[in-house]
């Protein structure tokens, strides 16, 4: 199996996020070419900040493999991961995070700061753009599905009577 094999995987369970209303990011954590752990995102059906795709395919994978340590294990997420995200990685010992699309907004593999450069007792190494226009794809559509559903609403506007 390769790195796109897996990320085939981890964007199938970002569309089961997508089909539950949540935000599609999906994860998988492999050991060698075997599947230890899987997670997507749930935390709006959860109402739990923690209930990233990151969390529940880690916390899968210790579950699996019997322990906290996946030091020979490696990560894939179709999404960058988030400060939580890369701290819960970098506790796991993961020495291996691929991801596909970069983020912006809150990515801390280096689009907002790389925390695998700060000097951790564990560094793992990233390897981003994994079918990056796949995974970005799925999360514009999605949002733009969303935006079509629910005309946005500034917080400073009134809701008008009809």
């Amino acid at each position: 199996m390769t790195d796109t094999d897996f990320m085939r995987r981890a964007l199938e369970l970002g569309e089961m996020a997508a089909a539950e209303g949540e935000v599609p990011v999906g994860c998988v954590v492999t050991l060698g070419d075997r599947i230890v752990g899987e997670g997507r995102n749930r935390r709006e059906t959860a109402k739990n900040a923690l209930c990233h795709a990151e969390l529940e395919a880690i916390d899968a994978a210790c579950r699996t493999l019997g322990g906290w340590r996946l030091w020979e294990c490696t990560l894939y997420v179709t999404l960058e991961p988030c400060p939580m995200c890369a701290g819960a990685i970098v506790n796991a010992r993961i020495p291996r995070v691929v991801y596909g699309a970069a983020d912006p907004k809150n990515g801390c593999c280096g689009s907002v700061v790389n925390l695998f450069s700060l000097p951790f007792n564990h560094r793992p190494e990233m390897q981003g753009g994994v079918l990056e226009a796949e995974c970005a794809a799925q999360l514009t559509n999605f949002f733009q599905r969303l935006r079509a559903a629910q005309p946005r609403r500034r917080h400073w506007q009134r809701e008008t009577e009809d």
